[in-house]
């Protein structure tokens, strides 16, 4: 699946599995960099999600600005998107005092208003509609409530006491299960798309929250800015080696 730019060029890429191994570094990578910029310089949630939506706002306008495909940009704006996920549900589900459970019905209604409004838009919510500014900026805002969605899960899902590794399992479990409709049913691939782009932020959160998080908490107590620096120069890697490009379609190869 790839979106098709104005000029017939996708912009965001082929679906395969580097594109998912570099999703869940990303969002590892969102939960420690969030954690390091809102915890170990203190900056609070509320500074830390002023900052990362900021650099969101810039990021997507650089990503929607381009005529094809960047990978590095693209990516970008990934990361950009799931700090600010962190922050912000971290915001939601603690400062304000809403509760995972609060927190999490608030994003998963504001998720499916923004597929909603895509939805109204294009007739559709797959991927292969990105060919206009107005339906790009509708990708990224719900890919950022997404990840924001999927930071909520998985700190609500290590608070039940399954806790760190447990909520990985639950989560990689759950997108097992996702691919393995994608091979053996007939399910809607857009439908399959969103599902597992939910499920891969829980998951790196999880993940993230164990390397970092402080021994009696159950993590391993790693620095974020040396986990998170990690976890970059390991995407850069993954994008070199998976070689990731964004094929020429049409509508009918939705």
């Amino acid at each position: 699946m790839g979106g098709v730019s104005r000029g017939g060029h996708s912009k965001v890429p082929a679906v395969t599995l580097g594109f998912w191994i570099i999703k869940i570094a990303a969002t590892t990578l969102g939960e420690t960099g969030g954690d390091a910029v809102s915890m170990s310089l203190n900056l609070g949630y509320a500074v830390s999600s002023v900052l990362f939506i900021g650099l969101f706002v810039v990021a997507v306008a650089a990503q929607i600005a381009v005529r094809s495909f960047h990978p590095f940009l693209y990516w970008l704006v990934v990361i950009a998107t799931t700090t600010a996920g962190t922050t912000m549900a971290d915001f939601a589900d603690r400062s304000l005092g809403i509760g995972y459970a609060g927190g999490t019905a608030i994003l998963f209604a504001l998720l499916m208003a923004a597929l909603g409004a895509w939805y109204r838009s294009a007739g559709s919510v797959s991927v292969d509609t990105v060919n206009s500014p107005k339906i790009e900026m509708f990708y990224w805002i719900a890919i950022l409530f997404s990840q924001t969605l999927g930071t909520a899960l998985g700190d609500w899902m290590a608070d039940t006491g399954l806790g760190y590794e447990g909520g990985a399992l639950v989560f990689g479990a759950g997108l097992a299960v996702i691919a393995a409709a994608y091979f053996f049913s007939n399910i809607s691939r857009t439908l399959l798309f969103w599902s597992a782009f939910i499920l891969t932020r829980p998951l790196g959160a999880t993940v993230g929250d164990f390397l970092d998080k402080p021994v009696a908490d159950g993590g391993l107590a790693i620095s974020r800015f040396s986990v998170s620096a990690l976890l970059a120069l390991f995407m850069v890697a993954c994008i070199f080696i998976f070689r990731q490009r964004a094929e020429r379609q049409t509508p009918s190869d939705a």
